[in-house]
């Protein structure tokens, strides 16, 4: 039997109606408000659910931005036929809501690419297309992304993700105003609405961390909890994230960095040790020559920090982390041996 042909502009005014403003994150439309009726939103859309219920409500709600909507499609071709045919039906679902599509393609697909791999090419092709970028994320995600973080010992801004409103560099922002809803609700509103998607079958095998998850623990630890879990990981994620903004107000207002990129190690003395880490991290993230730090190195260095002793940490073969006079600075290797050639001579 023929299956019958979805008219999407009354499906994503329904969904709409099932999933109102009043259900989409507060900070997500705090934001809308003040965001300028000419910029240019892109959306992220896989064909899956998620993302199909964030472009339909998008279209619902906001209708004078339809104009300048970009709907963004990356196609990995990881899995032949079916990512093709994603992409094909992502661009009949815009053509039927008159919205501009766009697509992308992972030139330098190969098999058993990694996770993290396949993300990085798709964020890098979505972020070239506008600055505003909306994504499907929902309540699920964050209980995924929490489990998977607490496995490699994250603090409060990993645990924190994904955010509503995610400041990126150069003015870029992310946005994910489903973070308040359940996977299962989005699913039960666009089948209500008459509603198809694309289902990743992919998803449904272990090769990843998070389909492991997904797949082996979610259910086991909501069911385990014996109340809502997943609402239970949103209201921490909020939580955490109060607690990781107050911690950067305290860094910004410090000012420990200087503008020759030393760390003036006076002004976090006696401050929290979360305060002095997290000082640490900004002070290494701004070092282009630093090498990757282990675990078990950072801890060392971050105890330098905190004795405010004369110390010459490595990192890596390009330099040391140096600490003299108070102040922590990045030295590049061979600096010391010219001094000595000099004294020499």
């Amino acid at each position: 039997m023929k299956r019958r042909a979805i008219d999407w502009k009354r499906s994503a005014s329904e969904l709409a109606a099932a999933l109102p403003p009043a259900r989409l994150h507060p900070a997500v439309l705090a934001w809308v408000e003040q965001s300028p009726q000419r910029a240019t939103w892109a959306v992220a859309f896989s064909g899956g659910a998620d993302s199909l219920a964030l472009l339909l409500v998008l279209w619902a709600h906001w209708p004078t931005r339809r104009a300048r909507l970009r709907v963004l499609h990356f196609n990995h071709r990881l899995r032949g036929r079916e990512s093709d045919g994603d992409e094909k039906f992502c661009a009949q679902v815009c053509a039927a809501l008159d919205v501009k599509f766009i697509r992308g393609v992972w030139t330098r697909a190969r098999r058993g690419a990694s996770e993290a791999e396949a993300r990085a090419a798709r964020m890098a092709f979505f972020e070239q297309q506008a600055r505003v970028l909306w994504l499907g994320h929902q309540q699920d995600d964050i209980a995924e992304s929490m489990l998977m973080r607490l496995a490699r010992g994250s603090g409060t801004a990993g645990l924190a993700a994904p955010r509503p409103v995610q400041a990126r560099p150069r003015g870029r922002v992310h946005l994910r105003p489903l973070l308040t809803v359940k996977k299962s609700e989005i699913a039960a509103a666009l089948r209500a609405a008459g509603v198809a998607w694309r289902e990743d079958a992919s998803n449904a095998r272990g090769d990843f961390f998070r389909n492991r998850v997904r797949r082996d623990v979610l259910a086991a630890w909501t069911a385990a909890a014996q109340r809502d879990a997943l609402g239970g990981a949103a209201l921490a994620r909020e939580l955490l994230e109060e607690d990781d903004s107050a911690l950067e107000a305290w860094l910004a207002a410090l000012r420990p960095m200087a503008a020759d990129g030393s760390l003036a190690l006076g002004k976090l003395q006696g401050k929290p040790r979360a305060l002095v880490r997290r000082a640490l991290h900004r002070w290494l993230l701004a070092q282009p020559q630093a090498g990757e730090l282990a675990r078990q190195g950072f801890e060392a260095l971050l105890a330098a920090v905190e004795r405010g002793s004369p110390t010459r940490h490595s990192l890596g073969r390009d330099g040391f982390a140096v600490i003299r006079g108070g102040v922590l600075r990045f030295e590049r290797a061979g600096k010391r041996r010219r001094r000595f050639q000099r004294r020499a001579n």
